[in-house]
């Protein structure tokens, strides 16, 4: 059958009104309590519970870095989105995932909120992202089954017999004493229905009954759930009505004569979704000078004209504001640290209540109050004589820059490289990750160490303690003893100064100002790719302006801490050694597998030595001594020079020690001895060097003037090499161009 779009429109209508009806979208007051019934804890949450649930649905991970293991709540991928949609994912951060959800687990089990949650750090340090990303996960989960949430309006229908007769007293029976018990008019067709008086703060359906009657219903249900161990919420114990849903309720309680079945004929059950585009339980407010709520009186209209009477003569107000508007979900104080203090000292009352004081009545919402605050304005805050009373009512989680170079490159490969226009060239954004990360970080104090730990974190510069961080490497200097207590201590060189008011992750280079400089790195005319190159000039000039960021006021340390200069140095060393090694190794010179067996080969006989026993010759498959000759000659590439033996012993050792926690598994050569290997390469690769620098000018030669300048041996040797670097490392035509042209600039032309 032929594809109609027009008929594809009409039956996805039809999908539309079906999932309406299938997620029970309006239902009666009774409908709702059998539905409470089957599942109390679900539909007998407060917004606190409601939210550490949001995290739970979504599940959790490990996550595994060289500093730590973490747990990682999925909801900050955003699993829910398109790949677009992903890009603004919250990367890293799991020690703030982690502090939100034990407050939250808190609240959950005090029963009430009875702090706001302030994120304080740097800016640019993800706190608005953090945030945003529960926001987009409250919309998403409170479409689902699980995260279902309902609110209630007042229903008063079109009178029926005479034109006088009063919404709510003609009713389902025609006659004018209402409706009679067991009837609803929940779900009475929009034309029957004269005024519906809405519940601007989305009061819990349960609310609706008495108070005894509610808390024996919470009680019998809460402690009969299976495996329920949390008393009910607070606001449903304790809690009342809205001041304009209590009026209309007491009016109709006296109209009935306390029939509250017939009361609750006028009760239409809706469920609600979080939409952060209509403010509707996921707000952000930035700083202000007013109460964030305020009353209004209901104005005159025909449907209020037709109230019933003891309704028109009572003066209704509404609440407004963003308290209202995130009534049921999350309420976020963008910077609530630059608003005078004055202007959110309501704050304390409410807290600690739970209420706040409008014109005409108290307005009691139900929601989680997240805020959000830099450093400094925190610092100045603490100073204020009024601090002490806040100090208690506030949850301080601590939002630090990253300190893990390959998490940062990750906030720049998702979320800016996509939109610079251009071409990304290789190592682009790693060098802009590397230097934020190197502006953030401090020098390490022995004195904070045991030994012998002390004494070798205070030899690392810069850039061996962000490798170390991100990478779990060791500067191929240490010996294998030293390198072992390096990797042993890394989390708590990670960790140093965490308890520290001056933290490392405080102070250094912010993405937002990071991100800036790549999207101008993109369009410097002088390369067609967003270039390393580029890149690094932009960071030259990003710190020549010391006048405009405090990190570059910083009074640099010894070995290259805090130094700007000492970074873009060490940087751009870094990537021509990179850049020299992926040519390299994209000749097929020298075969990366090579270093690997020799290696391998080298630890079989030392294995031997180290038994007294004897290995096969590969070539007369006759059992042989291990080969001194080829022993001594590995260990000289390597560059050792003391006592064969112990050499070999020790690593023998660590083969030995691998082997038990691993039993049966092949041996990880190039893991346990990643140093040993890299300087075989380099050697092998100082043996190979005049051939690939003449490979590096071949390159330049054909991507210049085209292939027609050179002979076929050398033409085929540079197509087989730009081939292997835009297959193996990402590379096109202009990034090969300007990897190849500095190389000869800055390295080869001396070499050669």
């Amino acid at each position: 059958m032929k594809y109609n779009p027009v008929e594809a429109v009409r039956a996805g209508l039809e999908r539309e009104r079906e999932r309406f009806t299938g997620a029970r979208r309006v239902m009666s007051f009774d409908q709702y309590l059998d539905l409470y019934a089957a599942a109390p804890r679900q539909y007998g949450r407060d917004a606190a519970r409601w939210l550490r649930d949001l995290f739970d649905h979504y599940g959790t991970r490990e996550v595994v870095r060289p500093y730590g293991r973490f747990t990682r709540w999925n909801l900050f991928d955003l699993p829910w989105e398109d790949e677009v949609g992903q890009r603004d994912a919250l990367i890293g951060q799991e020690n703030q995932q982690a502090e939100v959800y034990r407050a939250l687990s808190n609240f959950a089990l005090l029963g009430a909120v009875n702090r706001l949650v302030l994120l304080h750090g740097p800016n640019g340090s993800a706190k608005s992202t953090f945030a945003a990303s529960v926001m987009r996960a409250m919309e998403d989960y409170s479409h689902t089954d699980e995260g279902a949430l309902y609110q209630f309006n007042w229903v008063f229908p079109r009178g029926r017999g005479t034109d006088n007769a009063k919404i709510g007293f003609g009713g389902l029976t025609g006659k004018d004493e209402g409706p009679a018990p067991g009837d609803t008019y929940a779900h009475l067709d929009e034309r029957e229905i004269d005024a519906k008086v809405l519940c601007e703060l989305r009061d819990h359906p349960l609310l609706l009954l008495p108070r005894e009657v509610r808390q024996k219903l919470l009680q019998d249900t809460f402690e009969g759930a299976a495996g329920e161990s949390e008393a009910a919420p607070q606001f449903l114990w304790r809690g009342g009505l809205s001041h304009k849903s209590q009026q209309v309720f007491e009016a109709l309680f006296t109209a009935y004569r306390g029939d509250l079945r017939r009361v609750y004929a006028h009760v239409q059950v809706e469920r609600w979704y979080v939409s952060r585009r209509y403010r509707t339980g996921a707000v952000t407010l930035g700083p202000q000078m007013a109460v964030d709520a305020k009353e209004r009186q209901v104005t005159a209209s025909r449907s209020l004209s037709a109230l019933p009477p003891s309704l028109q003569n009572t003066a209704l107000f509404e609440p407004f504001g963003e308290l209202v508007d995130a009534a049921g979900g999350l309420l976020e104080y963008s910077d609530l640290l630059k608003r005078p203090l004055e202007a959110w000292k309501y704050l304390l009352l409410m807290i600690e209540t739970g209420e706040v004081a409008l014109t005409t009545s108290n307005l009691v919402p139900n929601l989680v109050m997240l805020g959000s605050s830099n450093e400094g304005h925190l610092e100045a805050f603490r100073e204020h004589p009024e601090y002490a009373s806040f100090r208690g009512r506030l949850e301080l989680v601590r939002a630090p820059y990253l300190l893990d170079w390959t998490l940062e490159k990750e906030i720049y490969d998702r979320q800016v490289a996509p939109g610079v226009g251009r071409p990304v060239a290789p190592h682009a954004t790693e060098m802009a990750a590397i230097f934020a990360v190197l502006s953030r970080l401090r020098k390490p104090s022995p004195a904070d160490f045991a030994k012998p730990l002390a004494s070798l974190v205070g030899e690392l510069n810069p850039l061996e303690k962000a490798d170390l961080l991100a990478l779990g490497k060791v500067p191929s200097r240490y010996a294998e003893e030293q390198a072992r207590e390096l990797r042993a201590g890394i989390e708590a060189i990670y960790r140093e100064s965490e308890r520290q008011a001056n933290y490392e992750g405080r102070t250094g280079a912010s993405p937002r100002e990071i991100r800036g400089l790549i999207l101008d790195a993109a369009q410097v005319p002088e390369y067609k790719v967003l270039s390393p190159f580029s890149v690094l000039d932009g960071l030259a000039e990003l710190s020549a302006r010391t006048g405009e960021f405090e990190w570059l006021r910083q009074e640099t340390a010894a070995g290259g801490y805090q130094d700007p200069r000492w970074f873009l140095k060490a940087l751009r060393s870094r990537l021509l050694d990179t850049l020299e090694d992926e040519l390299r190794s994209a000749t097929g010179l020298a075969d990366e597998a090579r270093y690997d067996e020799v290696f391998e080969r080298y630890v079989l006989h030392v294995s031997a030595w180290t038994k007294g026993e004897k290995i096969e010759n590969r070539v007369s498959r006759k059992p042989e001594p291990a080969d001194e000759t080829m022993m001594q000659e590995i260990e000289r590439m390597l560059g050792f020079g003391g006592s064969h033996e112990e050499f070999r012993r020790n690593l023998i050792s660590r083969v030995a020690a691998w082997a038990i926690d691993h039993p049966g598994e092949p041996l990880p050569t190039k893991g346990l001895f990643p140093q040993h290997i890299a300087k075989l390469r380099d050697v092998f690769f100082e043996e190979h060097r005049k051939q690939v620098i003449t490979v590096a000018r071949d390159l330049s030669v054909i991507l210049s003037e085209g292939e027609g300048a050179l002979e076929p041996d050398a033409l085929a040797r540079a197509r087989s090499t730009l081939a292997e670097l835009k297959a193996r490392f990402g590379y096109d035509d202009d990034s090969v161009r300007d990897a190849v042209s500095a190389l000869l600039k800055e390295r080869f032309t001396a070499a050669h």
